[in-house]
């Protein structure tokens, strides 16, 4: 069975759920992109993955994208993130935590931030450096 006849086969309700989803996780994954404490690359796949179960176009458009595909290509192939992805994406979360930790006074929501904060930051590292081309 092919995989558009799996797609037809879900019941439209679902498809529609899927495609809400889909459409919310580009929208948040473009967000991501400026604004460092919002992942990118967890929404464009979470994207990918609504809409390969629902929508072979918007799947091939996603995953086709000259600016967001490369975002879930070079991860799903495990070639890992560029340099300068990583140096970016630390230095503005790092930046924008600081930030937001002088402006609120609460300890815990402080205690929240900064180990966000630090467990991203250990993902990134942790995570393979994708080599120039």
């Amino acid at each position: 069975m092919a995989h558009s006849d799996i797609q037809q086969q879900r019941h439209p309700a679902l498809r529609m759920v899927l495609l809400i989803i889909g459409w919310l996780s580009v929208a948040l994954g473009v967000i991501g992109i400026f604004v460092p404490v919002l992942p990118t690359t967890p929404f464009l796949l979470l994207a990918a993955a609504c809409f390969v179960r629902s929508s072979r176009r918007f799947y091939l458009w996603l995953v086709e994208h000259p600016k967001l595909g490369p975002w879930i290509r070079d991860y799903l192939e495990g070639q890992g993130i560029p340099l300068k992805g990583k140096v970016y994406a630390l230095v503005l979360m790092w930046a924008s935590i600081t930030l937001s930790c002088f402006l609120v006074p609460l300890p815990w929501a402080r205690g929240f931030m900064l180990t966000s904060a630090v467990l991203v930051s250990i993902y990134i590292l942790r995570q393979k450096t994708l080599r120039s081309h």
